[in-house]
């Protein structure tokens, strides 16, 4: 069955989709602010919100919410990106008003409670701690820092300890007012979820937020650099980005195309040069995801300190080969069937479906039939992917590199240097 969508009056979209052969529903409110948002002095303040709005309300405690949608076989659960946050959850069919009513609720009247603030400030703290010990985690926050440097959109999602440590309960409640209003709001349910009774359930909810403007964020300006860590690891990490397509822009597809053909599975160029043939790392991967304004194409691998050095100069190698020689035709027809199988099969899971409407509502304004999304890729062409490619190998990155202790500095410059060639 196809999507259905209401607007109530106060501007708050409501999309559904029935799934008949599901007899459970998934559910949830996407919220068009996340970390690019938030002012220097706000750091940290849409994921710390996200995780107070399980914290208690009015009349139910955090244990009571906790046990509450237990009690039904449910969960309960929340996300926070650079530009949305989500909270949603999964309920057997007939169960979805009470999924409702609680992240009413939560959204609606949390308390915000000293003693509770504390707690899950310190467990934020624990977080952090968590991410400093992962080089994964590290080269992800700095490459972002390097592509955008000192601003939101390159900030790290989670905060920081010392921005985390100054946010108060009236702070929450000012970002709350300010960002979480109708025109910035998507509710969205799949599976066992019919329309009709659906919206009156969010009419009765949400029906009476009061609509507001949607505030314009900071836009996100690409410049590029290196960023490196000296603490050792057994592992070195290489992240190396470039700016890609916004999620609006015309050739978005044609880097998700590339991307697979390059680093998307066993087959790709990537995985058979540099792990299959050589056997410079275990594991390596690139990726294209993008921003309202702005976007990244990156490679992530991990190795010895030993192989590093190898490493970047194979990943060089290989993207300005595909720049200068382009890419077969069997190259291009996997990497299309990745990415439509991945579009396609997405659609079998509700929690899938409910947050690619809810996406889709906040980005493009309306859903995006899957048929749509499937013509977009079967129209990227050879030349198009190739003049991609040259774009990449000529502009400049961002490196990040992470656990090479001592020697990251110099892995993180040629990296840099290697680009320009």
């Amino acid at each position: 069955m196809k999507p259905q969508l209401t607007e109530l009056s106060n501007g708050l979209r409501v999309v559904t989709q029935t799934m008949p052969h599901l007899e459970t529903s998934s559910l949830g409110v996407w919220v068009g602010v996340g970390s690019r948002h938030e002012t220097e002095a706000q750091h940290g303040m849409s994921h710390l919100l996200e995780h107070m709005a399980f914290k208690g309300t009015a009349r139910r405690s955090a244990q009571d919410i906790a046990e509450e949608i237990e009690a039904v076989g449910g969960d309960l659960n929340a996300a926070t990106s650079v530009e949305t946050t989500a909270y949603y959850a999964r309920v057997l069919k007939g169960d979805e008003g009470l999924a409702l009513e609680i992240l009413a609720d939560i959204l609606q009247n949390s308390a915000f409670a000293s003693a509770e603030l504390e707690r899950e400030r310190e467990v934020i703290l624990q977080e952090i701690a968590a991410i400093d010990d992962s080089p994964d985690e590290i080269v992800y926050d700095l490459v972002h820092d390097a592509a955008y440097p000192g601003q939101a959109a390159g900030r790290p999602i989670i905060g920081t300890p010392e921005s985390v440590k100054r946010l108060s309960a009236r702070d929450l409640r000012l970002f709350l007012a300010t960002h979480y209003h109708p025109g910035n709001m998507v509710i969205s349910g799949a599976g066992a979820v019919h329309h009709e009774p659906f919206v009156r359930h969010v009419e009765a909810l949400f029906g009476g937020l009061s609509s507001q403007q949607v505030l314009e964020d900071e836009s996100a300006s690409y410049t590029g650099g290196i960023r490196y860590s000296t603490k050792p690891f057994e592992q070195s990490h290489l992240m190396l980005g470039f700016e890609g397509p916004s999620y609006t822009a015309d050739g978005y597809i044609t880097a998700q195309v590339l991307s697979g053909l390059l680093g998307g599975g066993m087959s790709s160029r990537l995985f058979q040069e540099v792990r299959e043939k050589r056997g410079l790392c275990y594991s390596i991967y690139s990726s294209a995801w993008g921003l309202r304004d702005s976007g990244m194409f990156a490679v992530h691998a991990a190795t010895g300190v030993d192989m590093m050095e190898g490493l970047i100069d194979v990943v060089r190698a290989e993207m300005a080969r595909v720049a200068s020689d382009g890419v077969t035709a069997p190259e291009i027809v996997r990497s299309k069937a990745q990415l439509k199988a991945g579009l396609l099969m997405s659609l079998e899971s509700s929690s899938s479906v409910a947050e690619q409407m809810a996406r889709q509502l906040l980005v493009h304004g309306r859903t995006l039939s899957s048929e749509e999304l499937v013509a977009r890729v079967d129209a990227v062409t050879e030349p198009q992917l190739r003049t991609f490619a040259s774009t990449l190998i000529t502009a400049k990155p961002s490196v990040a590199i992470a656990g090479a202790g001592r020697r990251s500095r110099e892995f993180a410059e040629r990296a840099g240097r290697a680009q320009t060639h």
